[in-house]
């Protein structure tokens, strides 16, 4: 995993490097441990001969499960083996983790709260992880109400860092170290719960003096060389999205940002909350130094359409087969939301018949916390299995699945529903890619 990291790492620095000269070039990273996600990702990345940079949150997984119960080791050992059956090498698959600090723990003490957030860093570095974004932006329960101030959340954050480096120094001699992300105005994980209006985009004078405190901090915490290791710093380009609004990327309003990158440390800018942007959007965020494009909650939203979909051919196909049981997909998806309703209550209001709605089909996705529920599970297994035991005629593809049928009018192999499912995801992939510049 070292090795492939390295040359990884070595990439990621190079897209940075061209997108500073002025190059449209980026990358986007896949925040999601969803595994038709991964696997959609891993064949995007084989197609356009691209480095693949998947994320996971320290909410996702962590040292303690996460909602996806998986460890850092454990998820890194399920993308690098996908990989591996996929035929990706594995010097292409690059780690990274997202919003590394005290958010899954932020209801504690600041202290507490920061012991195990270094924990997890450390676990993360120590499976392979080589991008780590540093996150300590959350307030904790003994901050005060504004949440703490920006040298309180520099210096967490390089203590985090510090965590990161020793943990690379247990690692094998010439094992690649960690590259880092920094910031302090950083968007909530997964969207807002409440948009009434744009974000502002970041001031320039923001950006400087954020730099400074980090840079101040990290030789105080004794981690100097990790700030020429410094390669992106999470600013807010003005785009968010949330249960049913889109605010959608406006490049005149970040004039003075895109043309203030700083000389040192020689970073570009990360993008978080860039899903559902239309492809101009984020090809002009990657022009504009964006270089690192976050996108998660719209590749699942996306597995959710997929499978919504399938459910109205399985119907159209097996509805008069007694013999035959059709999957009960959304009404199990409904039931392990309503009887857990921990990761989407305070995202969704309204009526009845509104917050039945959102919890299908808002752009925040919440139900993506739920595809793991065990019932939920046997219920897609059923789906699939039942699609896949007969031939679905083009006709209903073009119905309920576009993106299928095209596979199909072009004479590219079927992969069944699965298969179905994924080439619906990398049609999202693809937008990326291409603003990327990075698409064959």
């Amino acid at each position: 995993m070292e090795a492939r990291s390295a040359n990884a790492s070595q990439r990621l620095r190079q897209v940075v490097q061209r997108n500073r000269r002025g190059e449209r070039a980026g990358v986007y990273a896949v925040c999601s441990a969803h595994p038709s996600v991964i696997a959609a990702a891993i064949q995007q990345a084989i197609e356009d001969g691209s480095v693949l940079l998947v994320e996971s949150t320290s909410s996702q997984v962590n040292q303690f499960g996460g909602y996806t119960g998986q460890t850092p080791d454990q998820f890194a050992k399920v993308v690098d083996s996908a990989a591996v059956r996929a035929g990706l090498p594995s010097e292409r698959v690059l780690l990274g983790g997202d919003h590394l600090g005290p958010y899954p723990w932020r209801e504690q003490a600041s202290d507490a709260a920061l012991q195990k957030a270094c924990e997890l860093v450390r676990c993360c570095v120590l499976a392979g992880y080589g991008k780590i974004h540093l996150d300590a932006s959350m307030a904790c329960a003994d901050d005060e109400k504004d949440g703490p101030d920006e040298r309180t959340i520099a210096r967490r954050a390089a203590i985090l860092c510090r965590a990161a480096e020793s943990a690379h120094a247990d690692l094998p001699a010439g094992s690649a170290p960690p590259l880092y992300v920094i910031g302090t105005e950083v968007p909530v994980p997964g969207g807002e719960s409440a948009v009434g209006r744009p974000p502002v985009a970041t001031p320039v004078a923001n950006v400087q003096h954020s730099l400074e405190a980090f840079r101040a901090v990290f030789e105080e915490q004794g981690v100097s060389p990790a700030w020429e290791r410094v390669i992106g710093m999470v600013v807010q380009p003005g785009v968010e999205f949330g249960d049913s609004v889109i605010f959608d990327y406006d490049r005149q309003k970040v004039t003075a940002l895109s043309s203030a990158l700083p000389e040192h440390p020689a970073l570009a800018y990360e993008a978080h909350s860039t899903d559902y942007q239309s492809p101009t959007a984020l090809q002009q965020m990657v022009e504009d130094h964006f270089a690192i494009l976050k996108v998660g909650p719209w590749l699942t939203f996306a597995f959710r359409e997929a499978v919504f979909a399938l459910s109205a051919i399985e119907r159209e196909l097996f509805a008069s087969r007694k013999a035959v049981r059709i999957s009960q997909v959304r009404e199990a998806l409904e039931a392990a939301m309503l009887h857990n309703p921990t990761h989407w209550r305070s995202y969704y209001h309204g009526t009845e018949d509104e917050e039945r709605l959102a919890r299908f089909y808002s752009y925040s996705d919440r139900c993506r916390y739920y595809w793991v529920d065990a019932t939920v599970q046997e219920e897609l297994a059923r789906l699939r299995d039942n699609l896949d035991s007969c031939a679905v005629p083009p006709q209903l593809w073009s119905q309920y699945l576009p993106s299928q049928y095209e596979v199909i009018r072009s004479a590219r192999p079927s992969r069944g529903a699965e298969g179905a499912i994924q080439e619906h995801i990398r049609s999202v992939l693809r937008v990326y890619a291409a603003a990327c510049g990075v698409r064959r």
